[in-house]
């Protein structure tokens, strides 16, 4: 008779599990969302073991997280050693596995691998008597398998998110880099009175770096350089509407007071304050044989006359779009009597780092211009990327380079 009993009890306990993996195995394939296969899964183990506790740890980057407890006496963590040594054993522990240890009011700890991996570990206790402390033991395996499969199916669910979210990542990034593209002038003409050359330097991410060169008749040219705080597509678009409303503004006036008070105005308007953009612009006026400028809280361009004097173009306002109003605004000018040379940059250049933790810095590019008073824009150019090449070495850049190097004359 008891073995009648016996097997009646083991085949109504294989039926219970079957069950519980039907469920658990329908629910994953409904696609629901984590909480859900918690709740179920809570609700499995509860409604069938009897258990007066139940706590699920979870490995999350690193960290052991509580996701779900039951008749726990306070909220668990794994900061500590003792912790940590504990959980990490790679055995099923029992009650007295765990006297003296923050566990001790469980019966039973199961832990749970993928790939040799310890995902989560299980804690089982407050069963009321030797019969339910027998069915737990008798479960063990199958508690084991049961949270292997929740923990694998959400450990699916997170990488299938993460690749999602690296993909619509990755089309920002192609997206603000065709738009980033389209904000350079396509070519940079030169005439018996002016050279210009350009080169940007991508870093691994989107930035916000922008150059142009605007001719406004054949003796008065528009020079700009800008940068946008942040990066990708957010950045990417503020900084096209400023190009469009540079061209925009030019078209009517290049009265340079009335220009970047407007363009402070469209950039506060369009980042509502949170982001803002560097700027340098300068009219050069061979007419008037005088360079009209404003820095909005740019790196200083560098501006060498043929006799080897080099000034640094300072003078103008604060960041664009960081206030609705700019509290004060000062216009720079330099009169063109010898050939000049104008040298525009963002900060990617002066603020890359070699292997020593060292800044590049403005005085070597200072040094580099007074080497090269007389070369063409190219020449310049192409010396500044030799020497940051040499200065950086293995260590990549940590932002964008641009640069733009103009050569004028009366």
């Amino acid at each position: 008779m008891d073995t009648a009993l016996n097997i009646a009890n083991r085949y109504e306990l294989k039926e219970l599990e079957l069950n519980s993996l039907l469920e658990i195995t329908q629910a994953i394939n409904e696609n629901m969302a984590e909480d859900s296969l918690y709740k179920i899964y809570n609700f499995t183990l509860r409604a069938n073991l009897k258990l007066g506790k139940l706590m699920l740890l979870v490995q999350e980057n690193g960290l052991w997280e509580q996701k779900l407890s039951f008749g726990t006496t306070k909220n668990y963590s794994a900061d500590d050693n003792s912790t940590n040594h504990l959980i990490n054993k790679r055995q099923i522990l029992f009650a007295a596995d765990l006297v003296d240890s923050p566990f001790e009011e469980f019966e039973v700890a199961i832990p749970v691998f993928h790939k040799n991996e310890l995902l989560a570990t299980v804690f089982l206790g407050g069963v009321a008597n030797a019969e339910e402390k027998e069915l737990i033991e008798n479960h063990l395996n199958f508690i084991q398998a049961l949270t292997n499969i929740i923990m694998v199916a959400i450990e699916n669910k997170k990488m299938a998110r993460e690749k999602l979210e690296q993909e619509v990542i990755a089309k920002e990034m192609e997206i603000a880099k065709k738009v980033q593209q389209l904000l350079f002038p396509k070519s940079l003409p030169e005439s018996d009175h002016f050279k210009i050359d350009a080169h940007y330097s991508p870093h691994h991410t989107v930035g916000g770096d922008y150059y142009d060169w605007i001719s406004i008749d054949e003796n008065r040219k528009i020079v700009c350089i800008a940068d946008v705080s942040g990066k990708g597509v957010p950045a990417a678009l503020l900084m096209s509407n400023f190009q469009a409303s540079l061209r925009t503004l030019l078209r009517k006036t290049t009265d340079l007071e009335e220009v970047i008070n407007d363009l402070n105005h469209q950039v506060f308007e369009s980042a509502n304050g949170e982001n803002f953009i560097t700027c340098f612009i300068a009219l050069i006026d061979l007419n008037e044989k005088k360079l009209t400028y404003v820095n909005a809280g740019h790196n200083p361009p560098f501006l060498v006359s043929s006799d080897g004097i080099i000034e640094k173009l300072e003078t103008g306002t604060l960041v664009l779009g960081a206030l609705r109003e700019i509290p004060f605004l000062e216009i720079g000018s330099t009169e063109i009597s010898t050939p000049q040379t104008l040298l525009l940059y963002t900060d990617g250049l002066t603020e890359a780092f070699n292997e020593q933790e060292e800044e590049f810095g403005p005085e070597r590019v200072m040094e580099i211009l007074s080497n090269y008073i007389s070369a063409t824009p190219e020449a310049i150019i192409n010396a500044i990327l030799k020497e940051i090449e040499a200065f950086i070495g293995k260590r990549a850049l940590s932002d964008d380079i641009t640069l733009l190097a103009c050569k004028y004359h009366v």
